[in-house]
């Protein structure tokens, strides 16, 4: 059954022109009865316009304003020629059910300025020899009633298929505007990741140059400083690569890293080990932390955390030799102030702001998006009689 009632719904024509058919035999049959029971010949268009209303039917769907024109013109022939209403005249409902649901909106008013006249003028054209004034009255009224439910029920139709048309675009656009969005937070993602990449590749890898060119200086003259410089190389590069390994398994889908687990990320109380790297690394750095230490939301800690390592990253590539720097941590009630300062008396203060002596890097640029994400504000300039100053205040979301 559900084969045939899709069969059925691929080829309206194929259907509407077994329902012509059916509508021409019993028209045919109807007049070969009418003119048996009154003895007289039909007239000579009778059969042509059965045959153009059961074509109406046919062509209902497939060109519905012609043939509500073709079926008004056969109604008007009617009328003039003296032309009887025939069963065959049924079709005149069905093509106005069928304008009002699918055809055009002049058509369709068209059809229902047709559906109030066409009884009343029948009952004019043949009156029933039976009935007075009132009955005729009766009589076109009762006929009028099935037209304008018709156009009534064809009309809820077609205002039914455009709000469900409207409800499919909209969830249509909806879902682009799922996508597109879903677009913007993968972009934004991969921005963070880029971020995030140069950060660690930034600290990191000056921290293993440090290193290495310090071991290579004492090789000869100190072997355990050299062992000891070799072991933080090591140690950095490990840390760069796990690092390194958790952000670019970001950018994986589908596919399952080795070890299962990603790295935390950084927060406020990994910058006390930061510092001690840059300790090892030849770097001093007087770090304090003043206030009360407190939980801090995620992204204010990696902020926090990312600010100081390009601070003290920018110390060690443009300080010069014997800078020093200093790192202040201050918790207030509604937010957590940083500033990283040095001494340092080397490259100009411009190629901070570009973050590396290649002006490709990040640098302040970095720091603001960051500073900006969590809604703060940074302040970063050189300090007088020499040096670099970098102050932040990243404010605490209230708890709820």
């Amino acid at each position: 059954m559900q084969r045939l009632y899709d069969f059925l719904r691929r080829h309206p024509t194929w259907v509407d022109g077994f329902w012509a058919v059916i509508l021409l035999g019993i028209s045919l049959v109807g007049g070969q009865v009418e003119q048996e029971n009154r003895g007289t010949d039909l007239p000579i268009l009778w059969v042509p316009v059965v045959v153009l209303l059961s074509l109406v039917v046919a062509l209902r769907r497939r060109m519905p304003e012609k043939m509500l024109l073709l079926a008004a013109g056969v109604g008007v022939a009617q009328l003039v020629l003296d032309v009887a209403t025939t069963p065959a005249n049924f079709a005149m409902l069905v093509i106005v059910f069928t304008v009002a649901a699918t055809g055009a909106r002049w058509a369709s008013r068209f059809a229902l300025i047709a559906a109030l006249v066409a009884a009343p003028l029948a009952q004019l054209r043949w009156p029933s020899p039976d009935s007075g004034t009132a009955g005729h009255v009766v009589g076109a009224v009762f006929t009028t009633v099935p037209f304008v439910l018709a156009w009534v029920l064809g009309d809820s139709i077609r205002t039914r298929r455009a709000y469900f048309a409207q409800l499919e675009e909209r969830a249509a656009r909806l879902e682009k505007e799922r996508e597109a969005q879903a677009k913007v937070a993968v972009a934004a993602e991969r921005a963070r990741i880029a971020r995030e990449l140069h950060d660690v590749v930034a600290h990191n890898v000056s921290v293993m140059v440090v290193q290495a060119d310090g071991a290579a200086y004492v090789l000869d003259a100190a072997p355990d400083q050299a062992k000891k410089a070799l072991e933080t190389i090591s140690s950095t590069g490990r840390q760069a690569l796990a690092e390194m390994r958790r952000l670019l398994g970001v950018l994986r889908t589908g596919e399952h890293q080795e070890g299962g687990e990603y790295v935390p990320q950084p927060d406020v109380e990994q910058i006390e080990d930061l510092v001690e790297q840059c300790r090892v690394s030849g770097l001093p750095v007087d770090f304090k932390v003043e206030g009360t230490p407190r939980p801090l939301p995620s992204g204010v800690e990696l902020t926090a955390y990312r600010i100081v390592q390009e601070a003290l990253t920018n110390t060690r590539k443009h300080g010069g030799p014997n800078a020093g720097a200093s790192v202040r941590l201050v918790y207030f009630d509604d937010g957590l102030g940083l500033l990283v300062e040095d001494d340092g008396k080397g490259a100009p203060h411009e190629l901070y702001e570009e973050g590396g002596a290649d002006g490709q890097g990040h640098g302040l640029i970095g720091m603001r998006e960051r500073v900006g994400m969590v809604g703060g504000t940074l302040d970063a300039g050189p300090r007088p009689g020499g040096g670099f100053r970098i102050s932040a205040l990243l404010p605490l979301k209230p708890a709820h």
